[in-house]
């Protein structure tokens, strides 16, 4: 919003004349670029987290809004009993944060843009409505713990097949890069031809498009939300996978870059680096209060939002396979729930972990909680440089 009406206003502020040919828009002319724009949305959401964290905090105490400490593993219940009334729904200052700076630093008239804030809110209100309904469900006595998976899914599936729809829409023909399917290795552009596009690009048809986005969007939206078991560990990761997004989205956004590595340039995509460095500030910010020990957790609040937009940001900017390569340890959570499930309704009761998500196999096996986290922050560290690396092996 700030950054559309200082643009609407270029012209005044280049007029006005401060000392020495200085004009009130040299000094807001910084806005103009994409790279000090994403950072400057790091840095506010970062500081709206940090600035309203004890406040928010205080207020969901005052509101009983507090983890129940109950679990049905019993292996984990002395673990889960010691976060009891630990103030959850945190994920209000992350979501917040984004939503106040990608509206002023961002150019909200871009689709991608406005798109993005829609996702934002979308999936928060149906986090926010399922940690309430946890939340409560003491206090009104009727048992129901949350939404349904089944309910979940449904919006989470809805609001993914409009954005799937919406971003494909945005291509203004068949074989446009806006559709292209960016395999591992592969190069976009022939150099030898004066980088016309490769002759063995794959463009995904309207249907496989929008699958491809319900899976990315949908799926990463459930990774995160399972990964949020350990304190600390979400948001760490997110800021780690958070900052490949902002290079990624930042070379899509420019043509010159793109074909510098190689990979598609998406038109008007290089808006989402604002969102990824917002991403990036709001969930650092976050991790000050839920570093352990936590003093709040985000909930479902945050996490289904933070993980919406990974996949939302890796769908626009055509690098799912880096992004799911960067988002590894998610994978890995909530890939060890669907084993773990599926192996135990086939075997009648018996378990490949000693519990899932993975997180809590490694500490049910001796490691602390402090370690599991470092650790995994770590193999998510190097994941993302890994799939920074990969852009250049093409």
């Amino acid at each position: 919003m700030l950054y559309v009406i200082l643009n609407n206003i270029r012209n005044w502020l280049d007029g006005v004349e401060l000392f020495g040919g200085l004009t009130l828009y040299s000094l807001v002319r910084l806005l103009d670029q994409l790279e000090f724009r994403a950072l400057a949305a790091a840095a506010i959401s970062f500081g709206i987290v940090l600035a309203f964290g004890p406040r928010t905090i205080a207020r969901l105490r005052a509101m009983n809004i507090g983890d129940s400490g109950q679990t049905d593993a019993a292996a984990l219940r002395q673990h889960a009993e010691s976060k009891a009334n630990v103030p959850t729904m945190g994920g209000v200052l992350i979501v917040g944060a984004i939503f106040v700076s990608v509206a002023l630093l961002a150019d909200i008239t871009r689709p991608y843009v406005y798109m993005g804030l829609v996702l934002l809110v979308w999936m928060a209100v149906l986090g926010g409505v399922d940690d309430w309904l946890k939340l409560t469900a003491l206090r009104r006595g009727d048992g129901r713990q949350g939404l349904y998976a089944w309910e979940k899914l449904i919006f989470q599936i809805g609001i993914a097949l409009l954005i799937g729809v919406f971003a494909y829409n945005r291509g203004e023909e068949a074989r446009s890069l806006t559709h292209v399917l960016n395999l591992p290795f592969q190069s976009t552009y022939d150099q030898g031809r004066g980088y016309a596009l490769n002759e063995g690009l794959i463009f995904l048809s309207k249907p496989v498009y929008v699958f491809v986005a319900v899976l990315m969007i949908a799926g990463l939206s459930n990774a995160v939300n399972i990964t949020d078991g350990a304190d600390g560990l979400a948001s760490g990761l997110v800021v780690a996978v958070s900052i490949g997004l902002l290079v990624l989205t930042l070379i899509a956004g420019r043509e010159a870059w793109a074909q510098g590595v190689l990979v598609p340039s998406i038109l008007e995509s290089g808006e989402l680096a604002v969102f990824a460095g917002a991403m990036l500030g709001a969930s650092l910010g976050f991790l000050w209060w839920n570093c352990p020990p936590a003093q709040v957790f985000m909930g479902d609040t945050g996490s289904l939002s933070l993980g919406a937009l990974i996949g939302y940001i890796a769908v626009v900017v055509r690098q799912e396979f880096l992004v799911l390569l960067m988002s590894g340890v998610f994978l890995i959570e909530i890939g060890s729930v669907v084993v773990q499930v599926g192996y135990f309704k086939m075997t009648g009761g018996k378990r490949i972990f000693r519990c899932a998500p993975y997180h809590h196999h490694l500490h049910l096996g001796g490691w602390q909680e402090q370690q599991v986290v470092a650790r995994l922050w770590i193999v998510g560290v190097v994941l993302v440089i890994a799939g920074l690396a990969l852009l250049k092996v093409r």
